[in-house]
């Protein structure tokens, strides 16, 4: 595994706005339009998992793997011996989405976000033939994250031909990391849960396939709408931003997060509902990131740092919202990020 890296993480010219990286529906152009009209400063590779297996983040993932290959069962995706129709399925709609993407981004130059599930939630998500999890093995996880790595370094190439004036940000989506740290990922029988993984091993980890994107000079981001985001852990292992569901921070959240502000680390802050249902109806930008504010006064940080150190976002993906609900929520974070520009105080 790869040394820590040395020194806060290089600095990065981060629009004020993005989304997380899922959509509703099944249109890729419409939604790649929808992305880039509403982030004209950071949008992003949009995923629409409506549209069946292969389509969402663990079969799209799956998908970029090298000699490795994934099909559906019941339970979910299992490693097979080939590609089959569900791997060639992965790819063709990830091959669908990038030629929207680079369709509405003629021209485009600044950072562009490209999502992909992260090594630790693929290798709870995966199973082997056995039907348990990946991350039951430790040699299959190695595996599985040298393949990941193989896979997104040809991704990210392909993203950076298409788009060759964009500044490509990695995000790995790690929901499941939480829960892999505290030995909480249940079996199949769901009667037991695998070992916590050590947290050098994951850190290690993570940094590997990290080196993806900053072999070629780019910064990498991760995503965790769980409570209780390992922010000392990622920083350690080279992210150069966490991105985070907001309304889950506690207050013993907060000295990490300012010791991560302060060395450098970007807060992709979730504040936006992702669904209709949460959200009692969009209310006043200012209102949204009241809470940012409150959280600068706690650390006894300065307006002008917060701002520039801050990205807002939905709390999560937008799968589960409406298309109308899904397109107001992309501006409503841009409102947001503008007032909380305006007056950080």
């Amino acid at each position: 595994m790869r040394d820590a890296p040395d020194g806060p993480p290089a600095k990065v010219n981060w629009g004020p706005a993005t989304g997380v990286g899922s959509m509703p529906g099944e249109d890729a152009r419409e939604s790649a339009k929808s992305v880039v009209g509403s982030f004209e400063d950071f949008p992003f590779l949009p995923e629409l998992p409506a549209r069946g297996p292969g389509a969402d983040m663990i079969g799209r993932s799956i998908g970029m793997l090298v000699e490795m290959y994934g099909h559906v069962e019941p339970s979910g995706w299992r490693l097979s011996d080939r590609p089959g129709r569900d791997t060639r399925r992965a790819r063709s709609w990830l091959g669908e989405d990038l030629d929207a993407l680079e369709e509405f981004t003629q021209g485009y130059t600044g950072p562009l976000k490209v999502q992909a599930v992260g090594p630790w939630t693929l290798a709870s998500s995966l199973e082997l033939r056995s039907g348990q999890a990946v991350l039951g093995d430790p040699g299959a996880v190695r595996d599985l994250a040298g393949s990941l790595a193989e896979g997104l370094r040809a991704h990210l190439a392909e993203v950076r031909r298409r788009v060759p004036g964009a500044d490509v940000v990695l995000q790995l989506d790690e929901p499941s990391l939480t829960y892999v740290l505290r030995g909480e990922v249940r079996t199949a029988s769901g009667y037991r849960t695998y070992r916590s993984v050590d947290r050098q091993v994951v850190e290690g980890t993570l940094r590997d396939v990290m080196a993806v994107n900053h072999d070629a000079g780019g910064p990498v981001i991760v995503h965790s709408c769980a409570p209780d985001v390992p922010f000392a852990l990622l920083r350690r292992a080279g992210a150069a931003g966490v991105s985070f569901d907001f309304s889950l921070l506690t207050e013993r959240d907060e000295d990490t997060i300012g010791e991560a502000v302060e060395g450098g680390t970007q807060l992709f802050a979730g504040v936006v509902a992702s669904t209709e249902a949460a959200s009692a109806g969009l209310s006043d930008p200012a209102d949204i990131v009241m809470g940012v504010r409150t959280l600068r006064r706690r650390l006894g940080l300065t307006p002008g740092t917060l701002a520039e150190s801050v990205v807002i976002t939905p709390s999560c993906g937008l799968a589960g919202a409406s298309p109308g609900y899904a397109r107001a929520a992309l501006a409503q974070c841009v409102r947001a990020a503008r007032s909380l520009a305006d007056n950080p105080e």
